[in-house]
């Protein structure tokens, strides 16, 4: 057992489980926010109901999201005190400014959003939900700065060893930052409109099922309501789902086109600050144009493919060329011309340094695990891709209003949320994997031994054992697995209940009469 590498994992399950509730968080906050704001100006009644529900939604994930959330940190202390010690003085301005100024905030503002239904003023029970929203985005900058500023340490110098902040409006207006930061939230919306789309569509399609709408000669629906099912079942219940199933489908294809454009200039930005991170993306062994659409390796070996045993099977000349120098005939380098290049600047063998441990003077390898790169980023591109192609043909097929009465389509529908959420770990993991064997990955600007970087080998707790580790990551993945478990129970239950899970008011009594109701139905 090795307790860096069981520390490797622990850090990336919880942390991609945490990142699972993170954009859906950031996405249907602000989708939340803009939907009260129309039943403020219009009364709409649709418009409230979808305010609640979604909201409602919004509470559980954000709960569960903090949760999971707090284990991130602690790790920093408990497995990586090496690497905390490293980074303290830079990270210490952005995850203090996240906590003070932009979670407190939020968590502030959400309460008073919670709790103020029907108690405060309807304009300033708005600007809370407002100011939630806008905090969750600025606590996902700060974030994004200190996470920046791993893959391109800038504003900083050496002093005995560690990272020393010199120039916090560097650190903070990183160049990385400032197109992660676009590429993440398009991301998190995204995620938020497939959310709507397939929660609409399974509604809608529970409406024709039970007979509630059909459609005429023409196609077009013909809207019912239920006279035993209620409020819950009636014609504004109807347009609750449709306006949000076209709202979700919008809001993922405009998402997609930003994640697009911010991702092809993150992409350039990677060729010049971790050239080789792109090159494993690509498969690219060699200097080249091409974009690979399919390359496979040899496994037989036991190892790692290595540019050994790479076979390009397909690829599209002159697209990574655009990619990366908007051109076609720019060639990017490949891992064999930048291996050597490595190894002069950062050295061939791990420094003899007792932070190392066993590793120390063992060899470096600077290529990342290439079954990760090259197809965590195609699974990335697909996925978030299907998303949008999957939104335009779900406008299409409600153009006339509903949706068909086909059940594997309403099913394909409920399993498509999953894709956004799949294209956002599979990016964050490319990411993160990619930049090894650095925890902290050089700046190729700067030049001389005072260079800031660090190896992940020297990252690790070194009074933890790996005994130790392995039973924190058991247990860790077991509590997750237990709050994934009640993360799904209680979306499910709320996303069948419908609107009336969100709006008990909604229910009648045998007697016609209307169950009284306080806030603390719509908090619990």
């Amino acid at each position: 057992m090795d307790a860096l590498e069981i520390a490797r994992w622990q850090f990336g399950i919880t942390t991609v489980y945490h990142f699972l509730m993170v954009p859906l968080t950031i996405g249907l906050g602000l989708v939340v926010a803009v939907l009260q704001t129309v039943w403020h100006r219009t009364g709409k009644e649709e418009y409230l109901r979808m305010t609640k529900f979604w909201g409602k939604l919004f509470l559980i994930n954000f709960i569960m999201g903090v949760a999971t959330g707090i284990v991130q940190e602690f790790q920093f202390g408990m497995a990586w005190s090496e690497y905390s010690r490293f980074v303290g003085d830079v990270f210490g301005a952005p995850l203090a400014m996240e906590a003070l100024l932009a979670f407190f905030v939020e968590s502030t503002f959400l309460g008073l959003w919670i709790f103020g239904w029907d108690r405060l003023p309807r304009r300033i029970h708005l600007a809370a939900i407002w100011i939630a929203s806008l905090a969750s985005i600025l606590s996902a900058y700060f974030i994004l700065v200190a996470n920046s500023w791993m893959q391109h340490p800038v504003g900083t110098e050496m002093i005995n060893g560690r990272a020393v902040m010199t120039d916090a409006w560097a650190v903070f207006t990183n160049n990385t930052a400032l197109v992660t930061f676009p590429h993440t939230i398009f991301g998190a919306f995204a995620v938020a409109g497939g959310f709507l789309l397939g929660i609409s569509w399974y509604h809608l399609y529970r409406r024709r099922q039970s007979g509630i709408d059909t459609v005429d000669a023409d196609g077009k629906v013909v809207v019912g309501e239920s006279a035993t099912l209620g409020r819950n079942r009636d014609k504004i219940d109807y347009r609750v789902w449709i306006k949000s199933l076209r709202i979700g489908a919008v809001v993922a294809m405009v998402a997609f086109a930003g994640v697009a454009l911010s991702g092809h200039a993150q992409a350039q930005l990677m060729i010049q600050q971790q050239p080789m991170k792109m090159a494993a993306a690509e498969a690219a062994c060699h200097d080249g144009t091409g974009f690979s659409l399919l390359s496979i390796g040899d496994l037989r070996s036991g190892g790692a493919t290595t540019c050994d045993d790479v076979v390009g099977v397909f690829e599209i000349p002159g697209l990574l060329s655009f990619l990366a120098h908007d051109n076609f005939t720019t060639e990017v380098k490949g891992v064999n011309t930048l291996l050597p290049e490595y190894q002069e600047k950062y050295g061939t063998h791990l420094p003899d340094n007792p932070i190392y441990g066993d590793r120390a003077g063992t060899e470096i390898n600077y290529l990342p695990v290439m079954e990760v790169t090259y197809w965590g980023f195609r699974l990335m591109i697909t996925l978030g891709g299907l998303s949008a192609v999957a939104a335009a043909v779900a406008l299409w097929l409600t153009r006339k209003g509903t949706v068909p009465q086909s059940q594997w389509i309403s099913r394909l529908a409920l399993f498509g949320m999953l894709a956004p959420f799949g294209a956002n770990s599979a990016g964050w993991i490319f990411t993160e994997m990619g930049r090894q064997p650095f925890v902290v990955a050089p700046n190729p600007s700067f030049e001389g031994i005072d260079q800031v970087f660090m190896y992940t080998a020297a990252a690790v707790s070194p009074g933890v054992s790996a005994g130790e580790m392995l039973f924190s990551l058991i247990v860790l993945t077991l509590i997750y697995a237990v709050l994934l478990v009640v993360e799904v129970v209680l979306l499910t239950r709320y996303v069948r209940g419908g609107i009336g899970s969100a709006m008990p008011e909604l229910h009648d009594r045998p007697d016609g009469s209307q169950k009284d109701t306080d806030v603390l139905s719509f908090a619990y």
